[in-house]
């Protein structure tokens, strides 16, 4: 394949490369938090608040029950882009289809597990009665629908490593428009409530993982396996796995740090679990301009460590220091002086909004905090700093764990501690990331 034919991330000006690519990938991020927006909307809305707290309480177990296959796939985008960076096409196509290959294998496991155990766990956590049967069905029918968003991850963290950061955005906002029409067929039409808005996902998100596909194999030569090419290789599938793995594990600690907070919050009764979960949805949106531009530089780095260009990469982090200053200050205040407004888009209770509003008023005093960890952690997954993940997902449990229980225990703070909790683990991860990079580890990774 021509390297002509993606895009290389090893000359030029970073901050200028990096923009680049993160606007389609915040587009792209912002549409597919959208759709996931639009399920709350509308379940909180037409169904009410108790449906709304059903499907927030699942959020965390899900993200566990997705972690290997997200880890699986950036692992598979640290391998790609770090051959492409060293010029081994060759070695490319073998990455993509071993991958590839790893990657379904894990998902339809966890799949089938999420699906099992999804009643127990929900009931281990405190889950609310009222809301239990509701939490069930929409946790076992995204479970089913985890091999189609590892395939759309997949193709995209591929596409992603070679330097194309708008393919994947188009097949996202279509999805995303897909997802909306369904949901309000599903939800208000059939009345098929947190069912309906879980289906309307999985649907979408199949839609998107078969057109990028289609895409790839049509338009990207390297996407064609060469037959040579298409055996399995044990020594490719253990490097993406290598890289995956303490990805998914740091994905998987944090999701088992939120489930802890979830079962404090689940503790405070509906309208806190309500509250939250749409909290959550707004963080999620807040976060994408640091997903974005974490995935940049992810791709940035790993492609400059392939090229031997640890230079480049040390500028690219400074760019990426200056823009979560930026989207820092942008993000905080509307959420400081429209928190009501905000959360009163997903819920009507007069009680739910204030509990939310609130909570965003302390939560986004952390943001550059929180975008820091993106970028950091970025930089040293894209370098190969395979340990780094755990440690990273260690301090989110540290956080979660060690501070949700003694704030909220504290008379005058009760559970305004959960979202305390939040913005306090934020801090402590970043700390602990950016001290990890200044250590300078990273630079001594090298490819095979």
């Amino acid at each position: 394949m021509e390297k002509q034919a993606v895009y290389s991330m090893t000359e030029g000006s970073p901050a200028k490369l990096l923009l680049k690519f993160t606007l389609p990938m915040l587009i792209g991020n912002l549409f597919q938090q959208f759709y996931n927006m639009v399920d709350s909307i509308v379940v909180g809305r037409f169904v009410g608040s108790n449906a709304l707290a059903a499907v927030g309480a699942t959020g965390s177990l899900n993200f566990l029950f997705f972690a290997m296959s997200f880890g699986i796939s950036a692992g598979v985008g640290v391998v790609v882009s770090q051959y492409f960076g060293a010029d081994r096409m060759d070695m490319v196509e073998k990455s993509i289809i071993n991958g590839m290959y790893l990657l379904a294998a894990v998902s339809a496991v966890m799949g089938i597990i999420g699906i099992a155990s999804a009643r127990w766990v929900l009931v281990a956590l405190d889950t609310p009665e009222v809301i239990l049967d509701d939490a069930v069905i929409y946790m076992r029918v995204s479970c089913a629908g985890i091999l189609a968003i590892a395939a759309y991850n997949g193709v995209a963290s591929v596409l992603r490593a070679l330097g194309d950061s708008k393919t994947p955005l188009y097949f996202m906002v279509a999805a995303c428009f897909i997802n909306i029409v369904l949901d309000l067929l599903f939800v208000v039409g059939f009345g098929w409530s947190v069912f309906g808005v879980a289906l309307a996902t999985v649907i979408a998100q199949l839609i998107a993982a078969l057109g990028a596909f289609a895409y790839a194999l049509c338009r990207v030569p390297c996407f064609r396996i060469k037959k040579g090419n298409r055996s399995v290789r044990r020594d490719i599938i253990a490097r993406c796995f290598t890289l995956g793995l303490p990805i998914a594990l740091q994905n998987a600690l944090i999701a088992f740090s939120c489930i802890f907070l979830q079962k404090v919050v689940n503790g405070f009764g509906e309208s806190v679990v309500a509250a939250n979960t749409a909290l959550g949805r707004i963080e999620q949106l807040v976060q994408q301009p640091y997903n974005s531009l974490g995935a940049a530089l992810t791709t940035y780095t790993g492609q400059n460590i392939g090229a031997g260009k640890t230079d480049r990469v040390k500028q690219g982090y400074k760019a990426g220091f200056w823009s979560v200053v930026v989207f820092s200050v942008v993000m905080l205040i509307p959420c400081q002086l429209f928190g009501k407004q905000i959360v009163g888009v997903f819920v009507t209770e007069p009680e739910v909004i204030a509990i939310g509003a609130k909570g965003l008023s302390i939560t986004s005093f952390f943001y550059f905090f929180l975008g820091m960890i993106y970028v950091a952690r970025s930089v040293l997954n894209g370098a190969g700093d395979a340990a780094f993940a755990m440690i990273n997902g260690l301090m989110e449990v540290a956080g979660r764990v060690g501070f949700a229980v003694p704030l909220t225990k504290i008379p005058f703070i009760g559970m305004w501690g959960i979202f305390l909790t939040t913005g306090l683990t934020w801090a402590l991860t970043s700390i602990v990331s950016i001290a990890r990079y200044h250590k300078g580890k990273w630079e001594l990774k090298k490819i095979s």
